[in-house]
């Protein structure tokens, strides 16, 4: 099968958060099950200035954006990670009008007010670059709202283009949350006829919704768990796109993203003060805790669980619970708690205060480090993730894997991935961590409080659940399996559509 996936952002090439570890880590798994696959991302000013060897290719092209004709052309590299008989290209559409810059999306916290021309420009040009690199494509990979028009392009304007007419679309919804919403006028930009300015296409409230836009027209939706998919087909996590999402449920999957296990596995992480496996993991756990906790400046104590929240410091990732609890915690239980990230400063302000008052159990640093990442999953015994919504989440798997006990609110992702350590399961041998259903302060101390007891008083079912949680695999093996059926489904229906146009 010929894949080709486009996307805003490629880690490690640019990224800003988990769509860019998604789209850097799978199109290498699909290579190695002996796919063909190709990837098409913006030039940024991350990517030229990167240490990547970016070749110029002598291909230009001119797109039309409103009233007006704005060239570009491409630059190639080689998907780091990709092996020699297994290679990955990619494409960068290049155009340093629209994308060098100092930020991918958004200077000084507001978003760059030509967004929509700027993905308007790219979804053109990923489409023409088919074309002119003579690329054999049988399904287009598409991701977020940045792609949102090119299911539609194939559909209106290239259905009848040689070698377009067969190629299908799968788009993959990474954060409902982030739509691309911009006013009616910049319809024009897109060059396509206002009769698609309805509320069943482009619509939304008035104003052009480029991720509506792509959910409408693509063959196959995905997103990045079963439970997110089956959320956001109702109030209040569909943002407004639930009813467009439940007329589509049927083609509408969730496939669970994985993780690059060369990156973060505890036996080979060269972040961490003493690698470790399940097999050695107490010893392991024990040294990196000890680690960490000097290198943070608390106490070293064996005795008490290190709790561990990594990521940004919002309401979304569950910080209004977060607070309330943590300022009872620090009065009442015996625990020690680390925090790496940043976000809304009034948490920042509330961590700053708390680390100075309790030196003894609050340890901050309020940035982001990715190999303080790695030794705070190697240390923590348990990890924290209460989100209000949660699409997939990577920290949960990586806590698995390295034996920091997930304690999460069941929702997206975290509830297809924590298996809770109530009774049954613990009894069944499938425990995980420890999980709640309400969005509550009282829900998540509890959960904590039973994670907290375990932790003290029964070591050996903690043990069980470190292990069964250690033992997971949470790949891109699975995933890309699951992917590669969907594409050819995608192909399959619009091969029935083509066939229904022609009569």
């Amino acid at each position: 099968m010929n894949i080709l996936f486009v996307s805003s952002e490629v880690a490690p090439l640019a990224k800003t958060g988990g769509l860019a570890d998604v789209c850097g880590a799978l199109p290498l798994e699909l290579a190695r099950l002996g796919h063909q696959v190709a990837v098409i991302m913006p030039a940024y000013r991350q990517v030229k200035q990167g240490n990547f060897a970016l070749e110029p290719l002598n291909v230009k092209f001119d797109i039309p954006i409103g009233n007006k004709i704005v060239r570009g052309r491409l630059l190639k590299t080689t998907l780091p990670g990709s092996s020699p008989e297994n290679e990955v290209p990619v494409f960068f559409v290049e155009q340093d009008e629209y994308f060098d810059r100092p930020e991918l999306y958004r200077a000084k916290g507001e978003d760059y007010k030509d967004n929509c021309e700027r993905f308007v420009f790219f979804c053109r040009g990923a489409l023409e670059s088919i074309r002119l690199l003579k690329l054999d494509v049988d399904v287009v990979h598409c991701h977020d709202w940045q792609t949102g028009l090119i299911p539609a392009y194939l559909n209106l304007e290239y259905l009848h283009a040689a070698g377009y007419e067969n190629i299908a679309t799968l788009l993959t919804i990474h954060n409902l949350a982030y739509q691309g919403i911009f006013w009616h006028w910049d319809m024009l930009l897109t060059g396509l006829d206002w009769k698609y300015f309805n509320l069943h296409q482009m619509e939304f409230y008035g104003k052009l919704n480029l991720l509506k836009t792509g959910i409408v027209f693509a063959e196959c939706l995905t997103t990045v768990s079963e439970r997110y998919a089956q959320e956001i087909q109702t109030d209040p996590l569909g943002c407004g796109l639930e009813g467009v999402l439940a007329q589509r449920s049927e083609v509408l999957s969730g496939v669970v993203n994985g993780v690059d296990y060369s990156i973060w596995n505890p036996a080979i992480d060269p972040h961490i003060a003493k690698q470790y496996d399940v097999s050695n993991w107490q010893e392991g756990k024990a040294a990196c805790k000890a680690a960490l906790q000097r290198e943070m400046g608390l106490p070293e104590r064996s005795d008490v669980p290190l709790i561990a929240l990594v990521g940004r410091l919002a309401d979304q990732k569950g910080w209004d619970l977060v607070a309330q609890v943590m300022r009872r915690w620090v009065h009442d239980a015996s625990a020690q708690w680390v925090i790496l990230g940043t976000g809304e400063p009034h948490y920042h302000q509330m961590l700053e205060e708390l680390s100075r008052s309790f030196r003894d159990k609050v340890a901050v640093s309020l940035q982001f480090s990715d190999p303080l990442a790695h030794r705070i999953e190697a240390g923590a015994d348990m990890f924290l993730m209460p989100s209000r919504y949660e699409p997939c989440g990577l920290n949960q798997l990586y806590s698995l894997k390295y034996g920091a006990v997930p304690v999460v609110r069941a929702t997206g992702g975290l509830a297809d991935t924590v298996i809770d350590a109530n009774h049954a399961h613990l009894s069944q041998g499938v425990a995980t961590g420890f999980s709640f259903e309400s969005y509550d302060v009282d829900a998540l101390a509890s959960a904590l409080g039973r994670a907290s007891m375990m932790y003290h008083h029964e070591p050996e079912n903690w043990k069980k659940v470190v292990e069964c949680g250690m033992k997971q695999d949470w790949s891109w093996g699975a995933s890309a399996r699951e992917y590669v059926s969907l594409y050819a489904d995608a192909i399959r229906r619009k091969r029935e559509q083509r066939e229904q146009l022609l009569g």
